[in-house]
């Protein structure tokens, strides 16, 4: 559904993408994750046809959308961070004006709004003025608009940006909805809404694509923790003699357990090793686990290796 390849764009002296590439297939709901600044937006902007790179390749549902950027943008659904609402018009007369901009033809525009409206829970609004509406609703009919013409593709720019916690909720079981029907790719600097919303992300930091992969792996780790009962003598250099092993770090233990996090290499699941070792010993064993890091802790890592390679 989208093939991206280095795809440049610079603001003057600001190198905003440096070289990005990744593809996303159809049916997929794909985060693009970053810091503020980290280019989410200019790729968003290139990807609806809105702003020129500078260089690179950009194409959706097979069509190169700098060549043929009109029948492009026909197959894309588009949110902005800032809706583009009119508020003096009520809902249901902006959805027809979109409805007439998108080029509906008369006959099935009453189905089309119809579907629209009640796929985003807006059928008890439809008289009111927008600028009547909650910051929810508002993104709602930001939404519908998005949805009318039934397009392959939904890019949603920070869809829930400054919404309250009830209305996060909403937004995110209708972004569920809509993955039904269309392939889904939205920018976020907020790590909750990818890990609830997103089977893989796409991590960009200072213009480069830092990773790309499914959360389970992403989150996937070669580490493991022992949670012995008691202090053991030579345990940690028992542990540090094992093949694949790269270091041990000691936790914070409660009620006298001691707790060790054994850092591997590679993709190596430690466990079966550790619990040989632990065996053999007659360690008392509390619990042995591969660990696993949250996305937060991913992002984090890679945000700190970026800044300290800027440093250097």
């Amino acid at each position: 559904m989208i093939e991206v390849s280095e795809l440049r764009k610079s603001y003057g002296s600001v190198e905003a993408l440096r070289g990005v590439s990744f593809d996303i297939a159809p049916g997929q709901i794909v985060g693009l994750l970053g810091p503020n600044g980290a280019g989410k937006t200019t790729i968003i902007k290139i990807l609806t046809g809105y702003l020129q790179p500078d260089a690179g390749i950009v194409k959706v549902d097979g069509l190169d959308v700098l060549t043929r950027t009109r029948d492009a943008q026909k197959g894309i659904g588009y949110l902005p961070e800032n809706a583009p609402l009119y508020s003096e018009l009520s809902v249901q007369g902006y959805l027809r004006f979109i409805a007439d901009l998108r080029e509906i033809p008369a006959a099935q525009q009453p189905a089309r709004l119809s579907e629209a409206v009640y796929a985003t829970g807006l059928q008890e609004h439809l008289t009111r003025p927008i600028g009547t509406l909650s910051k929810g609703f508002r993104q709602r009919v930001g939404l519908a608009q998005a949805i009318l013409h039934q397009p392959k593709l939904l890019i949603l720019d920070e869809p829930t940006v400054g919404l309250d916690p009830t209305q996060i909720v909403e937004i995110r079981r209708l972004i569920r909805r809509l993955a039904e029907r269309s392939t889904i790719l939205f920018s976020t600097h907020i790590l909750s809404e990818v890990e609830a919303l997103c089977d893989r992300a796409i991590i960009l930091i200072n213009g480069l694509v830092k990773a790309d992969a499914k959360l389970a792996d992403l989150e996937e780790t070669s580490d493991a923790v022992l949670v012995l009962g008691k202090r053991v003598e030579g345990a940690e250099r028992c542990l540090r003699s094992l093949p694949g092993v790269r270091g041990i770090e000691p936790l914070r233990g409660t009620d006298g357990h001691v707790v060790y996090r054994i850092m591997g290499m590679g993709d190596v699941d430690l466990c079966p090793a550790v619990y040989d070792l632990a065996r053999q010993e007659n360690w008392p064993v509390r619990e042995l686990r591969r660990d696993a890091r949250t996305l937060e802790t991913v992002f984090n890592q890679l945000a700190t290796g970026s800044a300290e390679a800027r440093g250097q």
